[in-house]
């Protein structure tokens, strides 16, 4: 990470706990899901991949910038060239509104940043994602440090050590991040078996 968009160094950091999203078990909250199945936009796999970091690149954060410079953007641009890194993104008609983007070795998929330019549709992307994980059958969703916002879906934290265990088989796994065209079933993979909020 880099301390600010506008810094020419990068710092690597491995912190003691990692944030994780669970997939099987992922929580939608009732009210969110109602929004997604009303299914208002149209949503892509890497078709703007670039735009999608230069607007995670320049949103507002509360936390005073952030931590993507040039240096980690055509890193991951690079990445996304090398079919390593995708997007997830959300559109209303042909206009970007919202997405995410990460990186996929094995079957592991390692969120990096996400950007709404309309309420709700960086979540949107992720139930997209989720279903996307789930039907591919990956088996990390590693969101790194913990996010208050990421706790409703029932991201947990997990002591390194059990992490780097778990992390070293899912690595070995080969899983293909394939895309769900039907929206239907992105709605069957991310539909709760119960409702809790």
């Amino acid at each position: 990470m880099a301390e600010r968009s506008t810094e020419e160094t990068v710092n690597l950091y491995q912190p003691k706990k990692r944030f994780l999203i669970p997939i099987n078990n992922f929580h939608v909250p009732r009210k969110l899901y109602k929004l997604f199945k009303q299914n208002k936009y149209t949503f892509r796999l890497n078709n703007n991949f670039e735009e999608v970091i230069s607007q995670c690149q320049s949103s507002n954060r509360k936390d005073d910038g952030t931590w993507i410079n040039d240096i980690i953007l055509n890193s991951y641009v690079n990445l996304y060239h090398n079919k390593i890194c995708h997007s997830i993104e959300c559109y209303d008609e042909n206009k970007l509104i919202g997405g995410l983007y990460g990186v996929h070795i094995g079957g592991c998929f390692f969120g990096e940043s996400m950007f709404s330019k309309v309420s709700n549709t960086s979540k949107f992307c992720l139930l997209y994602l989720i279903a996307i994980l789930k039907k591919n059958l990956f088996s990390i969703l590693d969101s790194q440090f913990y996010n208050k916002h990421l706790v409703q879906f029932g991201a947990f934290e997990m002591n390194n050590k059990d992490y780097l265990n778990r992390l070293k088989i899912g690595l070995e796994q080969k899983r293909n991040f394939i895309f769900i065209n039907d929206f239907q079933e992105v709605l069957s993979l991310t539909q709760p078996s119960n409702h809790k909020s």
